[in-house]
């Protein structure tokens, strides 16, 4: 598990692009036949991918963690992004289609993740952060989490909005997450923009077309940064820094927060006509 430091707003506005890529995008967590963990040092989240193409993927406990387990002091959440699988929880095996969620609480010992076919295998995207209290093991499916749609054609963002790990869904300690899915014509993401100075967020995009990429937006509003991110990748995002995007085709992200700050509409807002 490797390790990603906090970085504050006044050390960001001196970095490079190499040096921006370093910090906040994480390339490479979906790697066919293994598990990639990052510890980051904003509300120490820790985000992850696997694929499972052969044998059943247990979920390891890094050294750095100085746990008996992974979940001893933490809480996981699990968003299938690819094709079907299935995750065992101490014994208890969740069916996950694409787009299906499960949330495995505090104090459980054991998570193994499989595929259904490992020829078609499943792509898990694994968000954790500390938690203090133990709720059950939940799954959700994208047909089970309420959509939201918001947007217009017009303005290139009508999106519909999946939630799945929040104070009126799948109840937990801290973590937050779902997912927005982008409508065909429609390329931006959140926008106006926004800070939650309460809690960090983090953002993976996927259904990417080869060759197309988003152009993630960062940075506090005065003084904003931008990345390239191509299909499966993810980006780190402070407090203190907006994140938003435009894709040069569509696209669809899950969000994720961790914080002291479980609501959704907890963001203070960036107009337009103030950014830099």
């Amino acid at each position: 598990m490797i390790q990603r430091y906090a970085i504050g707003p006044r050390e960001t506005a001196m970095m490079n692009t190499a040096e921006l890529r370093e910090n906040f995008l994480l390339e490479n967590l979906f790697v066919a036949g293994d598990i990639q963990l990052v510890y980051t040092h904003y509300d120490r989240m820790v985000v992850g991918g696997v694929v499972p193409t052969g044998d059943a993927i247990p979920l390891p406990c890094p050294d750095n963690l100085k746990a008996d387990f992974f979940l001893q002091r933490r809480e996981l959440g699990i968003l299938n992004i690819g094709q079907p699988g299935t995750v065992t929880v101490d014994g208890t095996t969740y069916e996950l289609g694409r787009q299906d969620c499960l949330y495995v609480g505090k104090d459980a010992k054991e998570v193994v993740f499989a595929s259904a076919d490992p020829s078609q295998p499943a792509r898990y995207y694994l968000l954790s952060t500390p938690a203090h209290a133990t709720y059950p093991t939940t799954r959700l499916t994208q047909a089970e989490a309420t959509p939201v749609t918001l947007g217009t054609m017009e303005a290139a963002n009508q999106r519909t909005i999946y939630k799945y790990i929040y104070n009126e869904g799948i109840p937990s300690c801290q973590l937050v997450m779902g997912l927005t899915q982008l409508h065909p014509g429609s390329v931006w993401n959140t926008m106006p923009a926004h800070t939650h100075d309460r809690r960090m967020e983090a953002y993976l995009y996927f259904d990417l077309q080869e060759g197309q990429r988003v152009l993630h937006l960062m940075g506090q509003p005065q003084e904003t940064r931008h990345l390239w991110v191509a299909e499966g990748q993810a980006i780190l995002s402070p407090p203190w820094s907006i994140h938003s995007g435009c894709g040069t085709a569509g696209y669809t992200f899950i969000w994720g927060m961790g914080g002291e700050n479980q609501e959704y509409t907890d963001m203070d807002p960036a107009p337009i006509d103030q950014l830099r």
